[in-house]
């Protein structure tokens, strides 16, 4: 080996810094190598006051870690891989997937009502479009509050009364240890997952072999699929922008199921399917998928969608 030590590029906030600091303990333990962690700021980290969907969505999570991995600034970017784009830039790939957490998401309430039983025009705080349209679908009577920033932010405005419940990934607040706050894991009928929801990334050069080889120690292979057939159907669906999408992949000895889910904004139109086949082709299986919800009609909804974001 002749890297003597790994940077890898971070986000600050404390849910980053724990993903970060899992796979540098993970590095170190493996290798004996030296590793450090570089915190960048994001876009999204510094505009929190403005809707995902107005201001470019997910790539603002990430873009500036992938310029210090482009530069050489740093080895290895750890993402939350819901947080990263389909298209990554020329020269960028996800080396590894660790084993996938609960992908769920969860409710959290201050009554400690589940979702059917909260009264009628309860506040939901969540930010994501693809929350929304899912809760509208089951309770549209509810009051959607757009909030932003990270975790223990979310809970103080939860009780400050700026609204009743939230909804957030079971990942985060698992790792952030608040499992015992969460009153309901949310069931994918009701609340299908994020793509890549509960799964870290690790991103790398292509070029760098000697990372790539250390890095597919790290790999799990039924998450990266999985995820990969998430993030085929949704490059297939999307083409970049935060929009009502949801998806999961499921392994099981060797077959791969993969859920998907359209919505409008409004949550009353809701396109839903799943298919299955080997998890040696995740692609094809997002693909497929991903045709078989614009034979649907998801084509016309996801229009409408952009449409009426960009008017917000």
């Amino acid at each position: 080996m002749t890297k003597s030590k790994i940077v890898i590029g971070t986000r600050g906030s404390k849910l980053a810094l724990w993903q970060s600091n899992h796979i540098k303990e993970i590095l170190e333990d493996k290798f004996d190598i030296e590793v450090e962690l570089k915190r960048i700021k994001t876009q999204g980290d510094k505009i929190l006051d403005v809707p995902l969907a107005k201001v470019g969505g997910k790539g603002l999570f990430v873009k500036e870690l992938e310029v210090a991995l482009t530069n050489k600034d740093t080895d290895i970017a750890v993402h939350s891989m819901k947080d990263v784009p389909t298209d990554l830039p020329s020269g960028l790939h996800i080396a590894a997937m660790t084993k996938r957490v609960d992908p769920r998401d969860v409710l959290i309430s201050k009554t400690k009502a589940t979702l059917m039983e909260l009264p009628q025009n309860t506040r939901i705080g969540t930010s994501s479009l693809r929350r929304q349209s899912q809760i509208r679908n089951v309770r549209p009577d509810f009051q959607i509050v757009d909030v932003r920033g990270n975790l223990e932010t979310r809970l103080r405005k939860m009780d400050e009364d700026q609204f009743d419940a939230i909804i957030l990934a079971a990942a985060g607040v698992d790792r952030m240890g608040y499992t015992e706050n969460i009153t309901e894991r949310l069931s994918p009928g009701i609340s299908l997952s994020a793509v890549g929801q509960g799964a870290i990334g690790i991103e790398a050069r292509i070029e760098d072999k000697e990372i790539n080889d250390m890095l597919a120690a790290l790999n799990h292979q039924e998450t990266f699929n999985a995820v990969s057939a998430e993030r085929t159907m949704m490059r297939r669906l999307e083409g970049g922008c935060q929009v009502p999408i949801g998806a999961l992949g499921v392994t099981n000895n060797g077959t791969l199921g993969l859920s998907g889910i359209v919505a409008s904004l409004d949550g009353k139109t809701l396109l839903r399917d799943k298919i299955e086949g080997p998890s040696s082709v995740p692609r094809a299986l997002g693909l497929k998928l991903a045709e078989r919800l614009l034979d649907m009609g998801a084509g016309d909804i996801l229009k409408e969608v952009r449409a009426q974001v960009e008017d917000q």
